[in-house]
């Protein structure tokens, strides 16, 4: 059974709701301890999402992971997406199929797209695993975070694609979002945990004091850190 739960609105004004990703990631971890009883496996999308997930995951003693994902563009139209590759143990394609239908990319193109960005995911997680595979979902609780949500298209991609990993159940969990965005994707999920759904929802940045860029090396550092937490026995 799908379950929606937002705990809050606010308004967009000067110096945002959250300090940084790092406190909007232990209120969130706050929201979402009713869910560490199941022993889940974090997935946040990077950038951003990693201080997030940081923090759930440290809060949950649960294992994280990042879930790359990389568009496939329409050709001359690389701004248009006909759809995305999303990584894991089990990669998977996920086609705008309408879209596909109606601009006729032909096969090959898309097949050699594929393979493109697959080769570039590889690469990323090469670079913020560190050799270390992902984290075989088949069975277990995902509780999948970002940073926020304003269109949701990256985030509908991963969600679309998780059942080919046979998870037991999906969480999606963002700190902010856009209510039409977030109650489409929360379709696509077993529980929708937001903290604030603002209205009128100009850009997710407009909800943090601190809103940098998380850069690459930061997705490294946290990624060997929470490998290094998952490692220690849990606490009794």
């Amino acid at each position: 059974m799908q379950v929606f739960k937002s705990f809050g609105d606010a308004s967009p004004h000067l110096g945002g709701d959250f300090l940084d990703r790092a406190e909007a990631g232990r209120k969130l971890a706050h929201a979402l301890a009713h869910l560490k009883s199941e022993r889940p496996v974090i997935l946040a999308l990077p950038r951003g999402g990693v201080p997030v997930g940081f923090e759930v995951a440290k809060a949950l003693e649960a294992p994280l992971d990042v879930v790359l994902v990389r568009k496939i563009g329409m050709p001359g139209q690389p701004e248009l997406a006909l759809g995305a590759v999303v990584d894991g143990a089990h990669p998977r394609l996920v086609l705008n199929e309408e879209l596909v239908e109606l601009l006729h990319p032909g096969r090959r193109y898309i097949e050699t797209e594929e393979k493109r960005q697959l080769a570039e995911i590889e690469r990323r997680r090469a670079l913020y695993a560190r050799g270390r595979p992902a984290i075989e979902l088949a069975g277990r609780t995902v509780i999948v975070v970002d940073d926020g949500i304003a269109t949701g298209a990256t985030m509908r991609a991963v969600l679309k694609a998780l059942p080919e990993s046979k998870p037991k159940r999906v969480v999606l969990a963002v700190p902010v979002a856009a209510v039409d965005s977030l109650q489409a994707l929360s379709k696509l999920a077993d529980e929708t945990v937001c903290l604030m759904t603002p209205e009128p929802f100009y850009a997710v940045g407009a909800f943090y004091r601190n809103f940098e860029q998380t850069t690459d090396q930061e997705v490294i550092e946290l990624l060997a850190r929470a490998a290094e937490n998952a490692a220690k026995p849990p606490d009794n």
